[in-house]
């Protein structure tokens, strides 16, 4: 297992990091079971954010008095100097520690700088010369923003998503991250969800000397899976290479992550699972998505009024009820398949 080191950070971990999003799902038993055991099987990075309700407290409760021997990596999306430190303090008590080792504004539109009247940056740079954090970082989800951050100087790390399903410009962004020492630490490797083979996921991130991919657990065997690879860790072989090809010529075009960002719709609609069902439907088990509580979430996204809030919040600029649209189209056909089968 080849060991990242983040930019100008100096921080170094296996590349292979856990992201906590998922551990809000489950109990705090299991959650600080996972994160013991992730910890115990080789990984030593791990990311959360204010936005996860609990994972924070779950990472710290399971890292008490252990600080030392892990990097703890949260995130803010306040956009007042007030909320920022609100949330700081926050954040530190409930990681029960008195430093953040990588604090990141989380998910932005645009570069927060010094001087722009936001106060923002500033922020970060008090919070640094206090101890309370070690290393400014930042997430983005739209390609042209991580471009920019990146290019500002401002950010020692940018999270990014990144899958064999990314193209070129994706690469070049993890070209120029190298290039300008900030560390670029990859979130949404199984793309959302939609991916279900580890091994590739994981053969894709070796091809990249300064990536940190941070894989989302919530269950035993996908730690199980993840931890293998420290033992045994997949390689980009040519014939990985047409697998990755294949999948992104099947996957062309526009398609939802699942990451949410679009909730809540003022219709009930479940949008980040409804606007990819088809295709869930197709990569995973068809029966799981086929229920009739499925059935009958799909139904609701007729009652779309398309108010284009959710266009407004996705970070991918997606056509949200145009997706929808053809979701429940192709669902459709997918049920009518399932009964006549």
């Amino acid at each position: 297992m080849r060991t990242v080191t983040l930019g100008s950070t100096g921080i170094t971990s296996p590349q292979n990091a856990f992201g906590a999003l998922p551990i809000q799902r489950v109990s705090e038993e299991k959650a600080v079971e996972l994160l013991r055991r992730a910890y115990e099987g080789g990984m030593t990075y791990f990311d959360t954010a204010r936005a996860y309700s609990n994972s924070e407290e779950r990472v710290g409760k399971a890292f008490a008095g252990m600080r030392d021997k892990v990097v703890i990596a949260t995130k803010t999306m306040a956009t007042t100097p007030e909320q920022f430190w609100a949330d700081l303090e926050t954040s530190l008590t409930n990681l029960q520690t008195d430093y953040i080792d990588v604090h990141q504004f989380h998910c932005v539109n645009q570069v927060w700088r010094p001087g722009d009247g936001s106060g923002m940056y500033e922020c970060m740079l008090e919070a640094k010369a206090q101890g309370k954090i070690r290393h400014i970082g930042v997430t983005a989800h739209k390609i042209q923003v991580a471009f920019d951050l990146v290019e500002s100087g401002l950010y020692e790390t940018l999270q990014f998503p990144l899958s064999y399903l990314s193209g070129s410009r994706e690469e070049e962004l993890v070209a120029l991250c190298k290039e300008r020492n900030v560390g670029f630490i990859a979130m949404k490797g199984m793309a959302g969800g939609l991916l279900s083979d580890s091994k590739a996921a994981m053969a894709y991130m070796t091809k990249f000397d300064n990536v940190l991919p941070i894989w989302g657990v919530q269950r035993d065997q996908e730690l199980d899976e993840w931890l293998s690879f420290f033992q045994s860790t997949p390689e980009a072989t040519d014939e990985m290479e047409a697998f990755f090809e294949s999948e992104r010529k099947e996957l062309a075009g526009d398609f939802c992550r699942g990451c949410g960002y679009c909730l809540p719709c003022p219709q009930g609609i479940v949008i980040n699972q409804c606007a990819r069902i088809s295709l869930m439907a197709r990569r995973a088990p068809t029966e799981a998505w086929t229920t009739p509580h499925w059935q009958e979430e799909m139904e609701r996204t007729k009652g779309c009024t398309e108010c284009r809030a959710c266009v407004k919040k996705c970070p991918y600029g997606l056509d949200v009820p145009e997706l929808l649209k053809k979701n429940y189209q192709d669902y459709q056909n997918i049920l009518s398949r399932e009964v006549s089968a």
